[in-house]
């Protein structure tokens, strides 16, 4: 029987040809393993930088790319709406969320009051006493939410660094709206009422209700009736002394009147102005008692807070000249509160219409929009006798005032309503 040793096996054509076929494939399978290796080798280091690179981004950058967006696009306006996701929470909450990090466009529909609607075809008639010391803003309730006064998220809740204090019907609303629009200020919409109305409820509820800010960022709100409120000054300075303060004082006679129109408006058969503002009106005998006449007795209120407060940490804004030279007021406000001038003239608008400036976008041929019709009611009529007198009845405090705050208002010269 024949044998096939080893040596035939290797020898034979026919299993050469398979072991050259086999250590071909064995070849060609290392080097594309060798290949894929070298491959793989060569980009790790590309991937580990990107993946380092988005952590310098994410971690050291973030922060002042978003500064920069919201002073780029404070500049280029704000009342248009931004073609970008939002996201409305509760509008009782106080508090502004975004449901995305990218865009740097606060939610603030539920921090305004109903006062704002969108109303600009239809004008309201005002009198010249009735435009109100209000500065008027281009936004409605809708508008507001896009307003571009900016946080995300990732803010930290802060008690107030500033307070509108007052007054009532002087223009606090309008002031508010107008620093809304810098991008370094946080402001509640509605008026909390904490240090007349719910102290009680402790500071936590107080900061719960501010809206989240950035690191440079202001924290305000406004509520007009602390300035008359016996109790906020001791209690504002137990939260902190070094707060800074705003008031938008008006010619007290036009302010009771427009106080007045307000409650009229929601009153209808309440007596008339001329009954309410004389307790004796045969004998000349003003009924300061009445809310709408105390509220004008400024130094009388002013007193009260002095007791707390240094001069230096309180503003006061002309509620005339917040209509006449609203660019002007605003400067002035902006550089209390330490803040770039980034409100001017270029925001503001006269309606000459409804007969006040309206907010309108920089730059923009869209027509503005203003408040609505809670703002600037027509006045009134008032027998000008009662106002002789109320100009004679508010003189002396006037002038206190004029020398406790070291400002002229020159109401004296505004004999007529």
């Amino acid at each position: 029987m024949a044998f096939w040793s080893p040596t035939s096996f290797f020898t034979s054509k026919v299993p050469r040809k398979i072991l050259f076929m086999f250590t071909l494939s064995l070849t060609v399978t290392y080097l594309f393993y060798c290949l894929m290796s070298c491959y793989n080798t060569l980009q790790f280091p590309f991937q580990e930088s990107y993946v380092y690179q988005a952590g310098q981004v994410t971690e050291e950058t973030t922060f002042i790319t978003l500064r920069e967006k919201l002073y780029s696009t404070t500049s280029q306006g704000y009342f248009a709406e931004d073609p970008v996701q939002k996201t409305v929470t509760d509008p009782t909450a106080g508090d502004d969320k975004v449901s995305t990090v990218n865009h740097a466009v606060n939610m603030e529909i539920g921090e305004r009051t109903t006062e704002w609607d969108s109303s600009q075809a239809v004008p309201t008639r005002t009198a010249a006493g009735g435009q109100g010391a209000a500065l008027e803003s281009s936004t409605t309730d809708d508008d507001l939410s896009r307003r571009v006064n900016c946080t995300s998220d990732y803010g930290q809740k802060k008690l107030p660094q500033a307070i509108i204090i007052g007054v009532k019907k002087g223009g606090t609303r309008a002031l508010l709206e107008a620093l809304r629009v810098h991008p370094d200020v946080r402001a509640v919409g509605n008026e909390p009422h904490f240090f007349d109305r719910n102290y009680e409820k402790g500071l936590d509820w107080y900061r719960d209700l501010m809206p989240s800010t950035l690191e440079g960022q202001i924290t305000m709100e406004k509520t007009p009736s602390y300035f008359v409120t016996n109790n906020a000054p001791k209690r504002i300075h137990a939260m902190a002394r070094d707060i800074k303060l705003i008031i938008v004082v008006r010619n007290p006679v036009t302010r009771a009147i427009s106080d007045y129109t307000q409650t009229l408006s929601k009153k209808p058969e309440i007596p008339t102005f001329e009954v309410l503002a004389f307790k004796n009106r045969t004998l000349g005998l003003i009924d300061a008692s009445w809310s709408a006449l105390r509220i004008g007795i400024y130094a009388l209120h002013l007193e009260s807070w002095l007791q707390y407060f240094p001069l230096s940490q309180m503003h006061f804004v002309s509620g005339e000249q917040l209509i006449v030279d609203p660019a002007g007021e605003m400067a002035k406000v902006q550089d209390f509160l330490g803040l770039k001038r980034i409100v001017t003239d270029k925001h503001f608008y006269f309606n000459k219409t409804k007969g006040f400036p309206c907010l309108k976008k920089p730059e923009d041929s869209s027509t503005p929009r203003c408040l609505g019709k809670s703002k600037g009611r027509t006045h009134p009529k008032i027998d000008p006798d009662v106002i002789r007198r109320l100009h004679k009845f508010y003189k002396p405090y006037n002038m206190m005032f004029y020398q406790m705050t070291g400002q002229n208002f020159q109401w004296e010269q505004m004999e007529t309503q």
